[in-house]
């Protein structure tokens, strides 16, 4: 897969250091900034950033993951969301202008707490393959409460035997094979590879298992009746993490919303679909916010 290249700037806000990639657009047009998942870093959101043409993307990683280091104040929700609005604002003073907000998954859960922190700031919103079901309620409670224990039994093994078994290449394997859905082998090699790269390239596993919890706790229907602010949604419909029909309901709730479903696809639109992904945030900001 070709990847638009990208230059590294880190950015520094309340004495943390932000490792960033920025992949090159029009100075005129507000930049996006681009939140990546969990376990991921900003290597996740290369095929989308790197689709994007007519506008600077900024994609940082976030605190405990990618060459990013952990917050002072721990990997909770709220220090997340303080932590996104210092570095939106920072974006803002240097470019002059502040970021349009995109969030995937744990993402955007992220993006849309702090859009409903400061709604007055966070005129515009996307998110996707947006979190909108309980990770601990449902038929995956099961599941979830198991990889909780798993996270929670890695941060308490000694050293060398708790990062082992959280990086262990065959659990890592296992998790990108249940997630890929596209049926292009090299797409699926190029999934996996990605997923061997740079899945295990957490800080440290307190934090890692500390942001698990806070990613099984929360979701952005919590702050649904604050996101007034137009919004498009970009989800799959073969989204077994967050399932589609939750997602309708949510995108149902929202006041000013585009929604744009995708089939035959799940979790994993940033690698399987970036290019219909990148067109619609475009033709979004275009639209909504350019004009």
């Amino acid at each position: 897969m070709r990847v638009r290249p990208s230059q590294r700037i880190d950015f520094r806000q309340n004495g943390h250091t932000t490792a960033s990639w920025v992949y090159p657009g029009n100075p005129q047009l507000r930049p996006l900034l681009m939140v990546h998942g969990f376990r991921g870093d900003h290597h996740g959101m290369d095929l989308i950033a790197g689709s994007i043409t007519d506008r600077e993307v900024i994609v940082p990683d976030l605190p405990g993951f990618g060459v990013t280091p952990p917050l002072d104040t721990g990997s909770s929700l709220t220090s997340f969301v303080d932590y996104l609005q210092d570095l939106r604002t920072e974006i803002g003073r240097q470019q002059g202008m502040m970021p349009i907000l995109v969030g995937h998954s744990f993402g955007s859960i992220l993006v849309s707490h702090l859009a409903a922190t400061v709604p007055e700031t966070v005129t515009e919103l996307v998110l996707i393959n947006p979190i909108t079901r309980p990770a601990l309620e449902g038929p995956a409670r099961f599941l979830t409460a198991a990889t909780r224990a798993y996270y929670a039994l890695g941060a308490r093994l000694p050293e060398r035997a708790g990062r082992a078994l959280l990086s262990n290449p065959v659990i890592v394997r296992a998790m990108s094979i249940a997630m890929a859905t596209t049926r292009d082998p090299g797409l699926r090699r190029y999934i996996h590879d990605q997923h061997a790269r740079h899945f295990s390239s957490f800080s440290n596993r307190q934090s890692l298992s500390e942001a698990f919890a806070t990613s099984v706790a929360h979701t952005v229907t919590e702050v649904a009746d604050h996101l007034d602010m137009p919004t498009l949604v970009i989800a799959g419909d073969e989204d077994a993490i967050a399932p589609i029909g939750p997602t309708r309901a949510f995108a149902d709730t929202l006041t000013d919303v585009e929604f744009v479903e995708l089939g035959g696809v799940g979790h994993l639109v940033h690698y399987e679909r970036s290019e219909e992904a990148a067109s619609a945030i475009m033709d979004f900001c275009h639209r909504r916010i350019d004009t």
